[in-house]
């Protein structure tokens, strides 16, 4: 499925389209999963719990932030493509992010387990016929067709290795 199949487009899947660009939803999570492999763990080891702006995450918070959304964008995805029938909550990174003990763990401890996880949604995707994939997913707040929730996955993740790049990889010093 290429984004361009999209029937109903809110305003916020501008971005993780723009984010993907034209790629099929098969390539964008593997390229995804590639991304996560070419990460250079000595330098974010360096980086540590250094931010660029005070009450900003840490590297280590923005890993977690991704590992725990996109579980919560599978159990969605899940959701849908079973027809269960009930509405996903709403939940909150900012509370989520105040919890965790991500700071904790070690660098490599997180981008493994940011691996598995991504192999595992790459799996559960691959595992969903067309028509699965074209289903109408309704949310508290929007609507999109379910293999929109794997370009979400991807483009978050596109987003925040940017900020990343842009603001975490110049505290290596």
């Amino acid at each position: 499925m290429k984004n361009q199949e999209i029937k109903k487009n809110p305003e916020f899947l501008e971005y993780v389209l723009k984010l993907n660009g034209d790629i099929e939803l098969n390539e964008a999570l593997q390229l995804s999963l590639n991304q996560i492999n070419k990460l250079d763990i000595a330098q974010l080891n360096r980086i540590g719990l250094k931010t660029y702006e005070k009450d900003k995450w840490t590297v280590h918070k923005i890993l977690q932030h991704l590992i725990d959304w996109e579980r919560i964008w599978c159990f969605r995805a899940i959701i849908f493509a079973r027809n269960e029938g009930s509405i996903p909550d709403a939940y909150d990174q900012e509370i989520m992010g105040e919890n965790s003990n991500a700071d904790e763990l070690s660098i490599e401890q997180l981008v493994n387990e940011l691996r598995l996880v991504r192999q595992s949604s790459i799996v559960m995707f691959e595992s969903f016929n067309k028509k699965i994939l074209e289903t109408n997913c309704r949310f508290f707040e929007y609507e999109m067709p379910l293999f929109t929730i794997g370009l979400t996955i991807t483009a978050h993740q596109i987003h925040h290795f940017n900020v990343i790049q842009e603001r975490y990889l110049s505290l290596d010093n």
